[in-house]
């Protein structure tokens, strides 16, 4: 047990420490045949002021009564401790002199190396939205690490429960407040898994398998999540197999996936670091460079799209830089009005992935 009271130093720890010298006799003489301690000396003192009140003391007269010399007594004080020698000491100490307690190796918290986590987080991230993790539950769930969920949804993945108890996955039924926590949006959509990143693909990897009708999109510095799933989706939609992208794991955001409605585990990413070798990787293997602009090349509507091309767009503001607008081996353009500059990167990519299927494909 203890106890704490504020000094000049601040706050100061009281604990109450059983004495070592306490022997077995002395805690059997306060025992009694059923095990249970005698009542407290004050309750003693009471019954025998009860008796004197009657009448005098009745103890001598009773020969089943122990005599004085057999019950046990309350300790004297001494000058060394100023108090009585209980088994029981009184001692402070200022909370930095804590004692070290030997648990004998075991203890409440367990050790994670900082370096480790850092690792895990990098390749971990969290996906959300009821389509996106509904795809991703049905094409890769042995990604999924922990899941989350409100009531509403369960009913929807009654067969993802099953498959992560029986799995040993964990998962939890939470509120909205709670889910927002957990996905870092209120935009979730009632579902939540943490998952595994896929690491991108390299080119000569994905050549290997890649079909004979095959339109590749290359972005070049497009990162915002939104347009990326927006892209993802109308690749999905015309069949797009890859996307090449400097950086493959902004393809598994939350936003990204989540606009992508499913469409992000039908897409594989093929890492595109040295962004102008990586097209030259691919026209050597047969497809054509097609660069686009929004007033430079051959108008969509008069373009011949070939079978195996690969469709390199940049971002909005800039669009492509020189030295790959210069890789091309054609260019088109969208046009329009004139009325605005250009188009967004996510709308300009659904009408030429739309030509190509057209032209190609249907």
């Amino acid at each position: 047990m203890n106890d704490s009271f504020s000094g000049k130093n601040g706050k100061v720890k009281v604990m109450f420490v059983r004495s070592d010298d306490d022997s077995g006799d002395n805690r059997n003489k306060n025992k009694r045949p059923d095990g249970k301690g005698r009542p407290a000396d004050n309750a003693r003192s009471g019954r025998a002021g009860q008796d004197k009140a009657r009448g005098g003391d009745r103890r001598g007269s009773d020969p089943r009564r122990s005599s004085d010399s057999d019950r046990p007594r309350r300790p004297a004080r001494t000058e060394d401790s100023g108090g009585y020698e209980s088994p029981w000491k009184t001692v402070s100490r200022p909370p930095q002199e804590e004692p070290a307690f030997d648990h004998g190796g075991i203890s409440g918290k367990s050790f994670i190396d900082p370096e480790q986590l850092r690792r895990q987080r990098a390749e971990e991230t969290r996906v959300y939205g009821e389509n996106a993790c509904k795809a991703l539950f049905a094409s890769r769930p042995d990604a999924i690490v922990r899941a989350w969920f409100v009531q509403s949804v369960t009913p929807r993945f009654r067969e993802a429960l099953r498959w992560m108890a029986a799995n040993r996955k964990a998962y939890h039924v939470v509120d909205e407040e709670e889910l927002a926590k957990a996905s870092g949006t209120e935009h979730h959509g009632g579902v939540c898994f943490l998952i595994k990143k896929r690491q991108g693909l390299d080119a000569q990897a994905y050549l290997q398998n890649a079909p004979a009708k095959d339109c590749v999109l290359a972005l070049e510095e497009v990162g915002n999540p939104h347009n990326l799933g927006a892209i993802v989706r109308s690749c999905a939609h015309f069949g797009v197999n890859g996307v090449l992208l400097q950086d493959p794991a902004v393809l598994e955001s939350g936003a990204a996936v989540r606009t992508a409605e499913g469409g992000a585990e039908h897409i594989k990413a093929i890492n595109a670091d040295d962004f102008l070798s990586v097209l030259d990787t691919f026209r050597k293997a047969g497809y054509t460079i097609v660069t686009t602009s929004s007033h430079k090349g051959t108008p969509l509507a008069q373009a011949k799209l070939p079978t195996k091309m690969v469709l390199v767009l940049g971002q909005e503001r800039d669009g492509l830089s020189d030295s790959a607008w210069q890789q091309g081996d054609m260019s088109v353009s969208i046009g329009g009005t004139g009325k605005v500059e250009s188009l967004n990167v996510s709308v300009a990519t659904g009408i030429l992935l739309a030509d190509w299927w057209r032209q190609n494909q249907a």
